[in-house]
């Protein structure tokens, strides 16, 4: 039987301090994770990551610096894909660099999903990651290492 994925991607945001952008969920405290979101019918993994980052942190002021070409999914623990009626997601990476200023962040937006914002080592962002999400976050670090030079 084949698993029920949702598209999705995630964005990895980076300063020029080779920081990445962590935001913690305002669902779950204590919870940091990349922004991230669903790719809708018709929208490309880059055209998903523009719009969710700009929904979510309100940051528009990037630069494209790569992404990955297959998707990784990863399962839901059972209570949540019972809720949200799915699997799990297959989650694709875009790695856009930070041009703008720190005021630019912004969580205060329409569907606020974060309510706290940080730069961090992308080693901090892997080891703190919700345990069924680490395998595609240590995905993203080695493409990380790769294209962020």
């Amino acid at each position: 039987m084949s698993k029920n994925y949702r598209r999705c991607v995630g964005i990895v945001l980076v300063n020029n301090d080779k920081k990445v952008l962590l935001c913690e969920r305002a669902d779950i405290a204590g919870q940091w994770q990349f922004p991230q979101g669903g790719v809708e019918n018709g929208e490309t993994v880059l055209e998903a990551a523009y719009r969710e980052l700009k929904e979510e942190t309100s940051v528009v002021s990037v630069e494209l610096v790569g992404y990955s070409e297959e998707a990784f999914a990863y399962d839901f623990p059972n209570e949540v894909a019972k809720r949200l009626k799915r699997d799990g997601q297959a989650i694709s990476w875009v790695f856009l660099k930070f041009c703008g200023q720190e005021s630019e962040i912004n969580l205060d937006t329409v569907n606020r999903e974060f309510i706290n914002w940080r730069w961090a080592d992308m080693k901090d962002a892997v080891d703190n990651i919700a345990n069924f999400k680490r395998l595609v976050y240590e995905k993203a670090a080695m493409q990380f290492e790769r294209v962020v030079k």
